[in-house]
């Protein structure tokens, strides 16, 4: 297994990596380190373990978001029940983000 040094929000990590997969690798690295940076630049999380935390949470429930559809004909006329179970799933995204948060912040961790 070859191994990696990588850089996230700063910090340097080594990291194990199968042969011929160093590019989804890197690929993951951006990904991860561009989900924690933007957390870090909004300035509302200072402490690395709650950005990793709300970065992981972030790209996870990307992963389990439903795949897009294809665009829709522009004749046909928009679900308006689609779109209240589109709107209900961020709500309950955002409300789920805001208790981890407050969860995390009343164990008082150092930033």
């Amino acid at each position: 297994m070859k191994q990696l040094e990588v850089q996230i929000m700063g910090q340097n990590y080594m990291l194990g990596c199968p042969e011929n997969s160093e590019t989804r690798l890197l690929e993951a690295v951006d990904t991860v380190d561009s989900a924690m940076c933007k957390i870090r630049d909004a300035g509302k999380v200072k402490a690395r373990d709650r950005i990793a935390v709300l970065a992981a949470l972030n790209l996870a429930y990307q992963l389990l978001e439903p795949a897009a559809a294809p665009p829709e004909p522009a004749l046909q006329t928009p679900d308006p029940l689609a779109d209240a179970a589109s709107e209900a799933s961020r709500t309950q995204s955002q409300s789920l983000l805001q208790r981890l948060d407050a969860a995390l912040a009343s164990q008082n961790v150092a930033a």
